[in-house]
């Protein structure tokens, strides 16, 4: 069999497998997450032998040190992944639930009612627990899923995979409700590109950006889109120093390598003096600081940086800096090199927290919170899907309830149309 029919079939299978999952309760759906998480933790030395295997051939080819830190799995992460399967099980039903409903003179009660999209098809980068993440939340909301992860992965996405099928198998689901492109064919992205005959009803690619402008180039069905995390946090004028410090050092440090991670802080030239030597202590050490040319005149010892650093998701230990004007040439730095993504107001003046929060035009606006929040479960949402930045279907973290739709139930006692 050719790969193209190998992919079709795939396809086909997993469009089968939707309408099971389609018509299946609420109590089998969270039996099998629940019996997924269990198969993750039996299998854990499998995953991990797997994902080692993974880290060696990466470290060989020189991916970087973001890339590095997204692929490896240890004791700690597997039992998260396990623990994030129980937390989706745990979540309310998105499928059958009434957003709204309504009866009209006539006597016709209309409810508008949640339902699956169908087949979700997920194309992403470095991480194995998207493998999980994506499977269990496609499970809760009723979808069945193919999924294509990158070369750099594959051994453990397999392992992950086979313990997510043998949990569907103890709930009497089909198999085919959690796909797996098992080639590292690139020919075969392709392949989910078009849909396969049919069978995807929506793409959502996560990973870097020539990822997802291929996909949305590409794509013959609809695409969530999930951009770069540009994400700024700004010191306005009448910040809490102290605690704008610390906001910013989890904003940048916690994790580099994640997409809610802070990129360039904005700071207000009125509290710039003040406010960049006790940055500059706190953060030399950590990363390394690039500044625009007015930071650089308190910062003397700092590099440079251009308008390529501006726009530039490091998603490592590099932090920008740029001295701004206020709130409108802060917003104007935001609306240039900004994607959408997350951007944090850091001050005690609620006035001034209310402006940027209704001005930013981003899928998540913080104040005094870092932009490291930029997290379904965080949210309240359980796993995440991913950050989606568009503006139509979904925005921000998109969790179980964000992969349904909705339709119209019409209840009559015989009513005809005059």
């Amino acid at each position: 069999m050719t790969r193209e029919t190998d992919m079709l079939a795939l396809g086909q299978d997993a469009k089968t497998a939707s309408a099971d999952l389609r018509l299946a309760s609420g109590e089998t759906r969270n039996a099998a997450l629940r019996a997924m998480a269990t198969e993750i933790r039996k299998a854990e030395s499998r995953i991990l032998d797997a994902n080692a295997q993974d880290m060696a051939a990466a470290s060989e080819k020189g991916l970087s040190a973001a890339m590095l830190d997204r692929l490896k799995l240890d004791t700690s992460r597997v039992a998260g992944i396990a623990d994030g399967l129980d937390a989706i099980a745990e979540l309310p039903d998105p499928v059958g639930a009434v957003e709204k409903s309504w009866t009209r003179p006539n006597g016709l009660h209309f409810s508008q009612v949640r339902v699956p999209i169908g087949v979700i098809g997920m194309i992403f980068e470095s991480r194995p627990n998207v493998t999980a993440d994506a499977g269990g939340l496609c499970v809760k909301s009723g979808n069945a899923c193919v999924l294509r992860g990158g070369s750099e992965s594959v051994r453990s996405n397999k392992a992950i995979h086979a313990a997510l099928q043998a949990g569907l198998r103890e709930a009497d689901l089909p198999e085919a409700a959690i796909s797996l492109v098992q080639t590292t064919d690139r020919a075969a992205v392709g392949d989910v590109l078009r849909g396969l005959n049919g069978a995807i009803d929506i793409i959502i690619p996560r990973g870097g950006k020539g990822l997802v402008a291929r996909v949305q180039e590409d794509a013959r069905v609809p695409v969530l889109a999930h951009l770069e995390g540009l994400n700024h946090s700004y010191l306005h004028t009448d910040a809490d120093l102290k605690q704008a410090i610390d906001v910013v050092q989890n904003a940048k440090l916690r994790r580099t390598g994640v997409c809610g991670s802070t990129e360039t802080v904005l700071v207000d030239v009125a509290i710039a003096a003040k406010a960049l030597p006790v940055l500059y202590e706190r953060l030399s050490g950590q990363c390394e600081l690039r500044g625009d040319a007015r930071a650089r005149e308190i910062l003397p010892n700092i590099t440079a940086a251009t308008d390529v650093d501006f726009a530039t998701e490091h998603l490592a230990a590099i932090l920008n800096i740029a001295v701004v004007d206020g709130m409108d040439s802060a917003l104007a730095h935001i609306e240039k090199y900004g994607s959408g993504h997350t951007d944090a107001i850091l001050t005690q003046n609620t006035d001034a927290a209310e402006i940027f929060l209704n001005s930013v035009d981003s899928a998540i606006v913080l104040h005094n919170a870092s932009t490291q929040y930029a997290d379904g479960g965080e949210f309240g949402f359980g796993a995440e899907i991913g950050i989606a930045t568009g503006r139509l279907h979904a925005r921000g973290p998109v969790g179980a309830q964000h992969l349904t739709t909705y339709k119209y139930q019409v209840r009559g006692t015989g009513q005809t149309r005059p």
